[in-house]
């Protein structure tokens, strides 16, 4: 339904420090500058750079980015890497009831202030 997402930015290099290294533990690598200007990285699967930070969007306000992990040890590993890149916690690993019965998550504030997630739905 969604084809990307670009978040804005205030310092390019400090987010894409960030993004690196917390969504390494998801699968995800840096792809490169999205399009000419280097004003944005891609971050994504190597066949697909959904997930862009650009500094083309100053960011004007908090937004809530969730990924999906494959298993609960990833969102675990997402959490740790996000917290050792300078991310904030805004809600450690653990199951979210409230949201659905399987469902396992950790938020983080990335260095802008954007609620990052990493969900996993099922059993561990």
């Amino acid at each position: 339904m969604i084809d990307h997402v670009s978040v804005g930015v205030r310092d390019l290099e400090r987010s894409r420090e960030f993004y690196r290294r917390a969504l390494t533990p998801l699968g995800f690598a840096e792809i490169g500058p999205w399009r000419d200007g280097a004003q944005d990285v891609a971050f994504g699967l190597e066949e697909a750079d959904d997930f862009v930070i650009s500094v083309a969007y100053p960011p004007s306000g908090s937004v809530h980015v969730a990924f999906a992990a494959d298993r609960r040890e990833q969102v675990d590993a997402f959490y740790e890497a996000a917290i050792a890149a300078g991310g904030h916690d805004n809600g450690p690993p653990g199951l979210r009831p409230g949201y659905s019965e399987d469902y396992y998550g950790a938020f983080v504030l990335d260095p802008d202030g954007h609620n990052i997630e990493a969900v996993h739905h099922g059993r561990a």
